[in-house]
Protein backbone atom coordinates (compact mmCIF):
# COMPACT_ATOMS: atom_id res chain seq x y z
CA UNK A 1 0.00 0.00 0.00
CA UNK A 2 1.11 3.72 -1.50
CA UNK A 3 1.31 5.84 1.86
CA UNK A 4 -1.13 8.53 2.10
CA UNK A 5 1.32 10.93 2.66
CA UNK A 6 2.92 10.15 -0.94
CA UNK A 7 0.02 10.04 -2.57
CA UNK A 8 -0.80 13.74 -1.53
CA UNK A 9 2.96 14.59 -2.24
CA UNK A 10 2.48 13.26 -5.72
CA UNK A 11 -1.11 15.27 -6.07
CA UNK A 12 0.47 18.56 -5.08
CA UNK A 13 3.10 17.53 -7.58
CA UNK A 14 1.08 16.74 -10.62
CA UNK A 15 -2.13 19.24 -9.31
CA UNK A 16 -4.32 16.16 -9.55
CA UNK A 17 -5.21 13.17 -8.34
CA UNK A 18 -2.64 10.46 -9.08
CA UNK A 19 -3.59 7.36 -10.70
CA UNK A 20 -3.27 3.96 -10.08
CA UNK A 21 0.04 4.52 -8.23
CA UNK A 22 2.16 0.33 -7.45
CA UNK A 23 5.22 1.87 -5.96
CA UNK A 24 7.32 4.94 -5.49
CA UNK A 25 10.47 4.24 -7.44
CA UNK A 26 12.51 7.38 -7.15
CA UNK A 27 12.76 9.73 -3.97
CA UNK A 28 13.80 13.34 -4.24
CA UNK A 29 16.89 14.25 -1.83
CA UNK A 30 14.20 16.12 -0.07
CA UNK A 31 12.38 12.97 0.48
CA UNK A 32 9.61 13.37 -1.55
CA UNK A 33 8.13 11.27 -4.40
CA UNK A 34 10.21 12.06 -7.72
CA UNK A 35 8.98 8.59 -9.91
CA UNK A 36 6.13 6.60 -9.12
CA UNK A 37 5.63 2.64 -10.70
CA UNK A 38 1.80 2.63 -12.38
CA UNK A 39 0.78 -0.49 -13.55
CA UNK A 40 0.00 -1.09 -17.78
CA UNK A 41 -4.07 -0.94 -16.92
CA UNK A 42 -5.91 1.88 -15.17
CA UNK A 43 -7.90 0.83 -12.30
CA UNK A 44 -11.16 2.04 -15.25
CA UNK A 45 -9.40 -0.07 -17.97
CA UNK A 46 -6.94 2.69 -19.70
CA UNK A 47 -4.01 1.13 -21.09
CA UNK A 48 -1.21 2.94 -19.66
CA UNK A 49 1.92 2.32 -21.28
CA UNK A 50 4.25 4.59 -18.90
CA UNK A 51 5.04 2.45 -16.03
CA UNK A 52 8.02 4.90 -14.45
CA UNK A 53 6.03 8.36 -14.40
CA UNK A 54 8.44 11.15 -13.56
CA UNK A 55 6.32 13.75 -11.15
CA UNK A 56 9.06 15.82 -9.55
CA UNK A 57 7.74 19.22 -11.27
CA UNK A 58 11.47 20.71 -11.35
CA UNK A 59 13.23 18.20 -12.81
CA UNK A 60 10.17 18.05 -15.36
CA UNK A 61 10.50 21.70 -15.94
CA UNK A 62 14.28 21.34 -16.56
CA UNK A 63 13.35 18.44 -18.87
CA UNK A 64 10.94 20.69 -20.84
CA UNK A 65 13.84 22.99 -21.44
CA UNK A 66 16.08 20.35 -23.10
CA UNK A 67 13.24 19.02 -24.85
CA UNK A 68 12.48 22.52 -26.56
CA UNK A 69 16.02 22.95 -27.38
CA UNK A 70 16.23 20.50 -29.58
CA UNK A 71 17.87 17.40 -27.30
CA UNK A 72 15.58 14.44 -28.74
CA UNK A 73 16.33 15.19 -32.51
CA UNK A 74 20.08 15.54 -31.69
CA UNK A 75 19.79 12.00 -29.68
CA UNK A 76 17.76 10.29 -32.27
CA UNK A 77 20.59 11.48 -35.07
CA UNK A 78 23.48 9.37 -32.76
CA UNK A 79 20.87 6.51 -32.71
CA UNK A 80 21.14 6.01 -36.40
CA UNK A 81 24.88 6.98 -36.43
CA UNK A 82 26.01 4.93 -33.64
CA UNK A 83 25.38 0.96 -33.17
CA UNK A 84 26.78 0.38 -29.82
CA UNK A 85 24.06 3.61 -28.40
CA UNK A 86 21.55 1.63 -30.23
CA UNK A 87 22.11 -1.68 -28.69
CA UNK A 88 22.47 -0.20 -25.51
CA UNK A 89 18.99 1.37 -25.64
CA UNK A 90 17.13 -1.87 -26.98
CA UNK A 91 18.43 -3.61 -24.10
CA UNK A 92 16.74 -0.12 -22.14
CA UNK A 93 13.38 -1.01 -24.36
CA UNK A 94 14.07 -4.78 -23.73
CA UNK A 95 14.09 -3.55 -19.43
CA UNK A 96 11.12 -1.44 -19.42
CA UNK A 97 8.68 -4.19 -21.15
CA UNK A 98 9.93 -7.22 -18.70
CA UNK A 99 9.39 -4.55 -15.79
CA UNK A 100 6.12 -3.48 -16.97
CA UNK A 101 5.04 -7.12 -17.73
CA UNK A 102 5.80 -8.37 -13.81
CA UNK A 103 2.90 -5.82 -13.37
CA UNK A 104 0.57 -7.17 -15.71
CA UNK A 105 0.04 -8.07 -19.60
CA UNK A 106 -2.01 -5.64 -21.46
CA UNK A 107 -2.08 -6.55 -25.29
CA UNK A 108 -3.06 -3.22 -26.57
CA UNK A 109 0.56 -1.90 -25.58
CA UNK A 110 2.28 -5.30 -25.65
CA UNK A 111 5.91 -4.47 -27.20
CA UNK A 112 5.17 -0.90 -27.07
CA UNK A 113 7.33 0.52 -24.12
CA UNK A 114 8.01 4.37 -23.96
CA UNK A 115 9.77 7.51 -24.63
CA UNK A 116 10.09 6.47 -28.27
CA UNK A 117 12.12 3.05 -27.72
CA UNK A 118 13.63 1.73 -29.49
CA UNK A 119 14.35 3.43 -32.11
CA UNK A 120 13.17 7.00 -31.67
CA UNK A 121 13.92 9.10 -28.98
CA UNK A 122 9.90 10.56 -28.19
CA UNK A 123 9.70 11.52 -24.38
CA UNK A 124 13.01 12.59 -22.29
CA UNK A 125 10.68 12.43 -19.06
CA UNK A 126 10.21 8.79 -19.56
CA UNK A 127 13.36 8.08 -20.11
CA UNK A 128 14.71 9.86 -17.39
CA UNK A 129 12.22 8.25 -15.22
CA UNK A 130 13.46 4.88 -15.74
CA UNK A 131 16.93 5.83 -14.95
CA UNK A 132 15.86 7.10 -12.05
CA UNK A 133 13.62 4.11 -11.60
CA UNK A 134 16.19 1.49 -12.53
CA UNK A 135 19.40 2.97 -11.67
CA UNK A 136 22.29 4.33 -13.83
CA UNK A 137 23.33 2.57 -16.82
CA UNK A 138 19.82 0.89 -17.61
CA UNK A 139 19.07 3.82 -20.36
CA UNK A 140 21.63 5.91 -21.65
CA UNK A 141 19.73 8.61 -23.08
CA UNK A 142 18.05 9.16 -19.09
CA UNK A 143 21.31 8.57 -17.92
CA UNK A 144 22.71 11.87 -20.02
CA UNK A 145 19.70 13.99 -19.42
CA UNK A 146 20.71 13.50 -15.63
CA UNK A 147 23.59 14.34 -16.51
CA UNK A 148 22.99 17.92 -18.39
CA UNK A 149 20.87 18.86 -15.66
CA UNK A 150 23.27 18.57 -13.17
CA UNK A 151 21.86 18.87 -9.59
CA UNK A 152 18.42 19.50 -9.70
CA UNK A 153 18.21 17.01 -6.34
CA UNK A 154 19.35 18.94 -3.87
CA UNK A 155 16.98 19.42 -1.24
CA UNK A 156 16.31 22.83 -0.92
CA UNK A 157 15.93 23.31 -5.06
CA UNK A 158 12.49 21.31 -4.82
CA UNK A 159 9.53 23.26 -5.56
CA UNK A 160 6.49 21.16 -3.89
CA UNK A 161 7.11 20.87 -0.92
CA UNK A 162 3.99 19.23 1.12
CA UNK A 163 2.78 20.65 4.42
CA UNK A 164 3.12 18.04 7.43
CA UNK A 165 -0.87 17.97 8.37
CA UNK A 166 -0.06 15.27 11.23
CA UNK A 167 0.59 17.46 13.99
CA UNK A 168 -2.70 19.00 13.72
CA UNK A 169 -4.86 19.38 16.94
Amino acid sequence: MIDPADIAAVHAQLGRPPRDIVAIANRCACGQPCVVTTPPRLADGTPFPTTYYLTCPKLAGAIGTLEGAGLMKEMENRLQESSELREKYLRAHERYLADRAELGEVPEVEGISAGGMPDRVKCLHVLVGQSLACGPGVNPLGDEVLELIGSWWTADACSVIVPDDSNHD
